[in-house]
């Protein structure tokens, strides 16, 4: 009740509600050694407005988004993200950070013309990147 009265006063006298009581989420450490990558297609390949990416994954396995199994996690692709998404939280799921939660190893993207970057980011079962975080070398491709 006390900390209930802390908080309330809080928001009262600054007008803004602090999450400093708020859990954090459990967040799966990486195996040593793991490493995420795009297989397909190369860093500054030309490709058509639809192509294929095709994913790796070193030192895990895949399973599907909610299954818990040691070591192993699910990709999610970021186009055209310049920071990464934040530890111990959820990634996002948008046009951006497209989530592969099925434990698909490869997918077809349609892109507009021009220039895109592509990089794999492994989440866990509860789509929250590992730590340290297992991300891909960013790769860029020009779509005709």
């Amino acid at each position: 009740m006390k900390r209930w009265l802390l908080a309330l006063a809080l928001v009262t006298t600054t007008g803004y509600a602090l999450a400093a009581d708020a859990p954090a989420l459990p967040v799966t450490k990486a195996p040593v050694g793991a490493e995420v990558y795009i297989i397909s297609p190369q860093d500054g390949a030309t490709v058509s407005q639809t192509f294929t990416v095709r994913f790796g994954l070193k030192g895990m396995g895949v399973a599907p988004a909610g299954v818990v199994h040691e070591n192993t996690g699910h990709h999610h692709l970021l186009v055209d993200v310049k920071e990464l998404p934040i530890a111990g939280q959820p990634i996002s799921k948008d046009e951006q950070h497209i989530h592969y939660g099925g434990g698909q190893t490869e997918t077809t993207l349609k892109l507009p013309p021009g220039t895109h970057t592509l990089q794999l980011e492994l989440g866990d079962s509860n789509h929250i990147p590992f730590d340290p975080p297992l991300v891909s070398k960013p790769i860029t491709v020009h779509v005709k």
